[in-house]
């Protein structure tokens, strides 16, 4: 029985990440709908996944450090480990393990992610990039914020 739902974990991870495109693109295109920019729904889809590539350099680099830096590591060491975040500025056993998640999601790759969603609205809006901010800003950076303080009041 435990095969069986450890393969259904593994099945279910591309309909997670698809579903994560579809929600994340849609508040994107509903800010770009606010804000009178015409741009199609496919368009904010094909951007995000397109930006969503630079989540497999933190991944790569954890494999990388832990192949060749620290080559040892315990589970929480792996855990607590993700490169360039707030995750680094703590100590992972002192803290309230409710943070640990916003910590790791905190980091210079989020901030990339940002840059490369305002730069493909920006391709396809053909608009001021003050403006792209400010839709990426009020949509997706907004509902992430709400997100990430969402995770910490409910976790337990």
């Amino acid at each position: 029985m435990l095969k069986i739902i450890n393969g259904i974990k593994y099945l279910s991870i591309p309909f997670v990440y698809l579903w994560k495109f579809t929600v994340i693109a849609f508040v994107i295109w509903v800010g770009c709908f606010m804000y009178g920019y015409r741009v199609t729904y496919s368009q904010c889809w094909g951007v995000v996944i397109g930006a969503e590539f630079i989540f497999l350099i933190p991944e790569v680099l954890k494999i990388i450090w832990f192949m060749i830096i620290q080559t040892d590591p315990g589970y929480h060491e792996i855990r607590a480990f993700y490169p360039f975040s707030l995750m680094h500025f703590f100590d992972y056993y002192s803290f309230d393990k409710r943070w640990a998640y916003p910590l790791r999601a905190l980091n210079l790759f989020e901030i990339a992610y940002w840059f490369m969603l305002v730069s493909g609205i920006h391709h396809y809006a053909r608009k001021e990039r003050k403006i792209v901010w400010l839709i990426v800003s009020c949509s997706y950076i907004l509902l992430f914020a709400l997100w990430l303080a969402f995770y910490v009041i409910v976790y337990k």
